[in-house]
């Protein structure tokens, strides 16, 4: 359990303008399914800026993917999360940072960061199409 910041206007962009915080659910939950990501279990809340994650997640990799999708969205500055389990490793993307860079400094190994792509699946499409404040999921042994 945690609270996780986000990099508030940056990510990708859902709701085109000022949105009630029902179309702000709606918008979360309809990107959490499109990108087939198993939300159940879990209620997705919004209270203004922040996003909370309650309830029992289908495994913890599916808990860190769905909190990375509803907080790498642009107007969300925080993500708390009441999901039980081990609390994720993250890494928010710098200025010239690479997934190599990244891999080098989170894992020890620069040559692993297929891992760190991979862990960040389906909301990565591309290594080489990060952004800085970016949230990525840095996968644990």
């Amino acid at each position: 359990m945690g609270l996780w910041n986000f990099v508030k206007d940056k990510g990708k962009n859902l709701f085109g303008g000022a949105a009630e915080a029902a179309t702000i659910e709606d918008n979360l939950k309809l990107e959490v399914e499109e990108l087939g990501l198993d939300a159940t279990g879990l209620d997705i809340s919004v209270d203004g800026d922040t996003v909370k994650v309650e309830g029992d997640a289908v495994s913890q990799e599916m808990k860190e993917k769905i909190i990375l999708a509803v907080g790498n969205v642009e107007g969300v500055a925080q993500v708390e999360d009441n999901v039980a389990g081990v609390n994720p490793v993250f890494h928010t993307v710098e200025k010239g940072d690479t997934l190599w860079a990244i891999s080098k400094k989170t894992l020890g190994n620069g040559a692993r960061y297929q891992e760190i792509f991979e862990a960040n699946q389906p909301m990565l499409n591309h290594p080489d199409k990060i952004y800085p404040g970016q949230v990525l999921r840095i996968p644990q042994d």
